[in-house]
């Protein structure tokens, strides 16, 4: 363990009883100490049990590791771990025993970082949840080698790129130089890192948008800027009054559209908002224990694709919204989930008169979302009122809909198409059966679905999604789920998306932007920089996790070491015009890259390496501000969906990373070249490279790391 993660303690004030041994009969006792073991190997600093209940942090890569407290010799009354070996749940206070020797908590880690252990000893009992608050020792990225550089002016050899004369412009600083023998010398900005970005000053004449130099900026509407606070309690949702890790926040289209701008400034020629059709109106328990009441804030559990969620917005607000984005030059992608719906709640059950489903209801409050578990229940308590064995289960989505562990309906496979991701309803997609509508939405007041006639599952997922395609111009589906489906049946979606949009553009031609196609990116858990088969089902490009995973950091450490990712992604990508990934450094399903270090320096770096990318990149919202973790409740995911933090950007280092963002973001967005063009080194100290793409050509140049 390094120096710098070592814990802080915070020990409150309670009383211990001395431990009475003949030993010590009439004289008093020094307290005990004990240490924090993990993977047997003490790693914190000595804890005294006359200290009463302490909380400590420590760093935990992602695995399992085994857990437990006792002091140097093992012994027998100062030895604390379970009776028997056994998990360590997150957020729930596990009893211990003083005379556990041989045994240890055994906790899985799905997200590296801070966690906090909080012991009593009084009990004894051992608690253990994701930290969020800053620690005492603020932890540091590995050691990166690389070139170094003064501070003072660069020369660059640019012999055979520019003749001599050429007069070019560092879009970074605005400073202007001429070529001379072959040459140029400038002094990087110290706010850039000690880049150059050069390019002539009389500047080639704008090329027309194309997707292969997409840049995205994705968000989860709701955790983004809230534009509307009275939609924010729809269905009677509730808040939890605790930490809100999956409540409703507020966000909304309105929000979002008043921050277009913003947006735009980054240089950003594509939105990706979360799904916004209408989600499960109440919750389910969050975390293993039920630690907190869990919403579809985040809009991956459909109720009815038909409708917009009103904590969203509505229909005139998602107009507003494209045509907004639209007069920008941004287009929206918009998420689609085709393999499953959400899970049954309380309110759903209720507001769909679905009450021959539940059972004991006498015990809930009028409102049933507003129930809250008392009597030593957690947040899965309210699984006591949903009557799983009930015989009217074919009053919900139906056997002919989905699989689902419930009477009459055809059980989960498994493997990837027929499983249950999550034990959520999985949509029979490949079935060739023609069914009516689902039996929840064909008693739904306010649904738009119609029955179609001789339509399967399939064709009415897509003829619901593709709906809004045809009335508000949606440009383009980022899939959920990619490989739980038939190839198949994403080959027809991108077909009715295609057509659909061609036909919004016929009728609206004065807000179309091009003639462009109808776009699809996907995301193919764990898929790397690789043209496979999806390619040929109607995909344009596939999510890359191999950047975030491999080279983020190291290439944030030190730009230089971009050179063959640069020249392999450039090579394998820009010379196949049906080739693309969409590469990315933060994700709401993965981590946030500002979330490990808490670093504004590296995330100015990062900006750098990854904005100067070869193909199309994604900016998950904060990366471009060092937006930080939330509280997860001990469901690792939820720490980075936190609020946007508006808050911190008025001024300060904040503020100015995000206009380093925003200069970066605009020189990619005034050069095709950058995403989509050749790639060719230049230098090796300074680290240089041309970009070059028809008529536009720019040169990069990284002087080092400042001494």
């Amino acid at each position: 363990m390094r120096l710098s993660s070592r814990p802080a303690l915070r020990p409150s004030p309670l009383w211990l009883a001395v431990l009475a041994t003949p030993l010590f009969i009439g004289q008093a006792m020094a307290a005990p100490e004990v240490y924090l073991h993990v993977d047997g190997k003490p790693v914190a600093e000595a804890l005294t049990l006359d200290k009463g209940t302490v909380t400590l942090t420590h760093r935990l890569d992602k695995g399992s590791h085994q857990i437990r407290i006792s002091d140097a010799g093992n012994s027998c009354g100062t030895s604390f771990g379970p009776t028997e070996a056994r998990p360590l749940p997150f957020g729930t206070a596990q009893p211990m025993d003083k005379c556990s020797k041989g045994t240890d908590f055994n906790l899985r880690v799905m997200l590296a970082g801070d966690y906090e252990f909080t012991f009593n000893p009084d009990t004894p009992s051992l608690k253990v949840l994701r930290a969020t608050k800053k620690s005492e020792f603020k932890r540091q990225p590995p050691e990166e080698p690389c070139i170094s550089w003064d501070g003072g002016p660069v020369t660059t050899s640019l012999k055979g790129v520019w003749p001599d004369g050429t007069r070019l412009r560092d879009a970074y600083s605005g400073q202007e130089a001429v070529v001379k023998g072959g040459k140029i010398t400038l002094t990087p900005s110290k706010e850039s890192g000690g880049l150059l970005l050069l390019e002539p000053v009389k500047a080639a004449k704008p090329a027309p948008f194309s997707w292969d130099q997409a840049s995205v900026y994705f968000l989860l509407t709701d955790r983004f800027h809230n534009g509307d606070p009275a939609n924010d309690h729809s269905f009677g949702r509730q808040k939890d009054g605790q930490d809100e890790v999956a409540t409703w926040h507020g966000g909304d289209f309105k929000g979002l559209t008043e921050k277009l701008d913003y947006i735009k400034q980054l240089g950003i020629n594509a939105i990706w908002i979360t799904p916004m059709v209408e989600q499960v109106h109440g919750f389910i328990g969050g975390g293993e224990q039920g630690n907190f009441p869990f919403y579809a804030y985040h809009g991956y559990w459909a109720l009815d694709f038909t409708k917009i969620d009103p904590n969203y917005g509505d229909e005139e607000s998602l107009k507003t919204l494209v045509d907004e984005a639209h007069k920008r030059g941004m287009r929206i992608i918009l998420d689609v989930v085709m393999n499953h719906a959400g899970y049954a709640t309380l309110a759903d059950l209720q507001d769909l008169g679905l009450t021959d489903l539940t059972q004991n209801t006498g015990k809930l409050p009028s409102r049933w979302n507003e129930w809250r578990p008392s009597g030593g229940l957690n947040w899965h308590g309210y699984n006591q009122f949903i009557d799983y064995q009930s015989s009217h289960w074919d009053k919900w989505w139906g056997p002919d809909w989905v699989r689902a562990g419930l009477p009459g309906y055809p059980q989960p496979g498994t493997d990837d198409v027929t499983g249950s991701v999550a034990g959520l309803p999985d949509f029979l997609t490949e079935s060739t059966r023609s069914v009516g509508l689902p039996p929840l939405l064909a008693a739904k007041k306010d649904t738009r679905a119609k029955a179609l006639p001789n339509a399967t599952v399939t064709d009415y997922l897509i003829a619901w999604h593709t709906d809004w395609v045809r009335r508000f111009g949606i440009d383009g589906f980022r899939a959920d789920t990619v490989k739980h489906l038939e190839p198949a049946v994403w080959a027809r979606l991108k077909q009715a998306g295609t057509d659909a949009l061609k036909e919004w553009k016929a009728a609206n031609p004065g807000k179309a932007l091009d003639d462009l196609p109808f776009y699809m990116v996907g995301e193919v858990w764990d898929h790397g920089v690789a043209k496979d088969f999806w390619y040929q089902h109607g995909f344009d490009s596939l999510i890359n996790f191999d950047y975030q995973r491999e080279f983020a950091l190291p290439q944030a450490q030190c730009m230089a070491g971009a050179e063959p990712t640069y020249a392999s992604y450039a090579s394998r990508i820009n010379q196949d015009p049906e080739f693309n990934v969409l590469s990315y450094i933060s994700s709401h399903d993965t981590k946030l890259f500002f979330g490990d270090y808490q670093d504004v320096a590296l995330q100015r770096r990062v900006a750098n390496s990854f904005m100067l990318l070869p193909g199309g990149i994604q900016i998950y919202y904060g990366d471009e501000s060092g937006r930080g973790l939330a509280k997860d409740g001990g469901v690792f995911d939820q720490s980075v969906r936190s609020d946007m933090n508006w808050q911190e950007l008025a001024s300060g280092e904040k503020a100015e990373l995000v206009k380093h963002w925003q200069r970066l973001g605009q020189f990619r967005a005034a050069h095709p070249a950058i995403a989509a063009g050749s790639h060719k080194k230049i230098s090796d100290v300074p680290y240089g490279f041309v970009r070059e793409k028809g008529e536009d050509k720019v040169v990069v140049v990284f002087a080092g790391r400042q001494k």
